[in-house]
């Protein structure tokens, strides 16, 4: 995705043809118009091949199942009336016929008054018989007799022909998405082909001068192309057959003859990347190229998805979906899956619903619908949905998120508190078996792969120290992780412990400056002569830590009332502070020594912190949390924090 802003002089239709925004069922409704009704073209698969398809066509039984009357049980073929007043008490005595029944033995001899004939379950029952005895009611008195101690009624054990499917009745319906259990019926039935809707061949392109392929070296300012492998899982889970044909520079001419080849060869072409207003945007202006009639919208009141492009070429859909993966993960399953789907001739998705309390006010933009990803755990009084706030261009929301809820196009927040309707990504909840919120370190995965292991779920939910301790305070988690120091006691976490919670120690972790190694500014300073002569510069520029963030609130007492430039920019954990000095985005910021140290910066070691777990004592019992006590005091995790750099308590 690129976004250089474009020299003037772009021509008015090309201006009016940018971001015309239409509502979400607006753009979905004139997309479809442009697509359907259309003729699903259809193919022949064995069954083999059939998996996952659905039918073209509607199928009636050829044959009756089973087609013939078949014994359920092991036992012997009798005639009911002759064993009518069979007890315990009073044995019935009949003769064998000459001849054993078993599946695929086609019976001989008729059992006639006062015989039976051993039979094996699925054994076709022979003339004259009309119900089965079980073996286990019977005892034999010679070679050639048995006596009967439970009498029988007239069809007992005895399944009929066609009593589970009958010849010419409706077995499954056209648009069936055919299963292991649909496989089965045919199977049954003895049809080796199926006429089922040809998965639509989709193109997947993504696009943009950034894009690297996963395997290949990262160059500066670069980024690996997930979208493109993204996007064609989602296509093949739908119904498409995806092509996934790499990613394509901002070069005009090449992105306009890979785009007409892919339309050449596909049903429906995919971009992501190239729907924002900028000179390397390229694809929307190329589709006007392409056939008729072209755009059909671009840009919808979504967020995230604001950008999307959707068009038709001589009537086959294109696609361009927004660069950053959450939006084109959001646009694509909730406006190009519809379609999707539609042209596999699959049915609607189907989504799991459930209603789930907020905690947390959630800011949206008044004018466009907004999607916004929840993390579900389990609180006091039912479901709790905590928005994932990892914005548009995180990887890791759609993973790791439990669903999604809407806010109304019309709303400018949620209020926390709000019971809200929250939309699955899977058919039932999963709430996982340990939910840890607040401060987040490396080392929490260390203590917790054992748990992963044992088959626990573990969600953790980063939102600092002070967001921790108040979802811990709600009931809505089992631990906190916080390290929060108070000025009164110089004392560590204890202090904040309300009601209802009590402290677990975790580990103490090195705080520091950090800094590019070689720079004379901070080499051979302590931490607090550095913090005191940053400002002083004006060329030195900070990278802070957000609010809430126990690591904030020591940065604040360092620089006492001292805003140096780059104060407020306030990412949301350790490694984003390496980063932005690593990168020469800023010059110094504060971090732990163990991220300091794993991407080659210079620290400057200022205090040990202690990172440490509020506990809620009425959770303390559950068998996830035991487990996670008596993880974090293992020798193995033990072991493997100090390794990391970290002091366990």
């Amino acid at each position: 995705m690129t976004m250089i802003p474009k020299a003037p002089g772009r021509s008015a239709l090309e201006q009016e043809q940018f971001l015309k925004i239409l509502s979400r069922e607006e753009a979905l409704r004139r997309f479809e118009a442009a697509l359907f009704p259309r003729a699903i073209p259809s193919e022949q698969r064995g069954l083999g091949d059939a998996l996952g398809t659905a039918l073209a066509e509607d199928i009636t039984a050829p044959i009756d199942v089973p087609p013939f009357d078949r014994s359920n049980v092991d036992g012997f073929a009798v005639r009911s009336a002759n064993v009518s007043a069979a007890g315990e008490g009073a044995p019935v005595r009949l003769a064998l016929n000459g001849e054993t029944i078993h599946c695929g033995t086609v019976p001989k001899l008729q059992v006639a008054v006062g015989t039976a004939t051993p039979i094996a379950t699925g054994g076709p029952l022979p003339r004259g018989a009309d119900a089965v005895v079980m073996v286990e009611h019977t005892q034999p008195t010679g070679v050639d007799e048995i006596e009967v101690r439970r009498a029988v009624s007239p069809g007992q054990f005895v399944s009929y022909a066609g009593s589970d499917i009958a010849r010419g009745e409706a077995l499954l319906r056209a648009g069936t998405i055919i299963g292991s259990r649909e496989i089965g019926m045919l199977a049954a039935c003895g049809i080796a082909e199926v006429k089922v809707a040809r998965k639509p061949r989709v193109a997947v392109i993504s696009t943009g001068d950034e894009l690297v392929q996963p395997g290949e070296a990262l160059a500066p300012a670069a980024i690996y192309d997930t979208n493109g492998a993204i996007v064609a899982a989602a296509i093949d889970e739908n119904g498409g057959d995806a092509v996934l044909l790499g990613a394509i520079p901002d070069d005009e001419a090449r992105l306009e003859a890979a785009m007409r080849q892919a339309l050449a060869d596909a049903d429906m072409l995919v971009l992501s990347g190239g729907t924002s207003k900028g000179a390397g945007d390229l694809s929307h202006r190329i589709i006007g190229r392409l056939g008729q009639p072209g755009i059909i919208a671009h840009g919808v009141a979504l967020k995230p998805g604001k950008p999307l492009c959707l068009a038709v070429c001589d009537g086959k859909p294109v696609v361009i979906l927004p660069g950053f993966p959450t939006s084109a993960m959001f646009t694509f399953h909730d406006m190009i899956v519809p379609v999707l789907r539609k042209m596999a001739g699959l049915p609607p998705r189907s989504d799991a619903k459930v209603s789930a309390i907020v905690p947390v006010r959630i800011v949206s933009e008044l004018g466009r619908t907004e999607f916004v990803m929840v993390s579900l755990v389990e609180g006091k009084d039912g479901l709790i949905a905590y928005p994932s706030g990892k914005g548009s261009g995180a990887i890791t929301s759609f993973a790791q998120a439990g669903g999604f809820l809407r806010i109304d196009a019309l709303a400018d927040q949620m209020p926390a508190g709000t019971e809200a309707e929250v939309t699955l990504f899977t058919p039932h909840v999963r709430v996982p078996d340990l939910v840890i919120v607040g401060s987040h370190c490396t080392g929490l995965d260390l203590v917790t792969a054992p748990l992963a292991r044992a088959g626990l779920t573990v969600r953790s939910i980063a939102v600092g120290s002070l967001g921790g301790l108040a979802a811990a305070k709600r009931g809505e988690c089992d631990l906190a992780p916080i390290h929060l120091f108070d000025d009164k006691s110089e004392t560590y976490n204890t202090p904040y412990l309300a009601e209802g919670l009590e402290l677990v120690p975790g580990w103490r972790r090195m705080q520091g400056i950090v800094f590019r190694k070689g720079d004379t500014r901070f080499e051979g300073l302590g931490a607090k002569e550095a913090v005191a002569a940053a400002p002083a510069d004006p060329t030195c520029i900070m990278v802070n830590r957000n609010q809430g963030a126990g690591t904030r609130i020591l940065i604040d007492r360092l620089l006492g009332g001292t805003r140096p430039d780059g104060y407020w920019n306030q990412p949301r954990s350790h490694n984003a502070v390496a980063a932005a000095v690593a990168q020469h985005r800023a010059d110094w910021g504060m971090t732990i020594a163990p991220v300091a140290h794993a991407v080659g910066l210079g620290f400057i070691p200022l205090a040990e912190e202690h990172y440490d777990f509020a506990l809620v004592t009425a959770r303390k019992q559950r068998p996830a949390v035991q487990a996670f006590l008596e993880a974090l005091g293992s020798d193995e995790a033990r072991a493997a924090l100090e390794q990391a750099g970290f002091r366990p308590a």
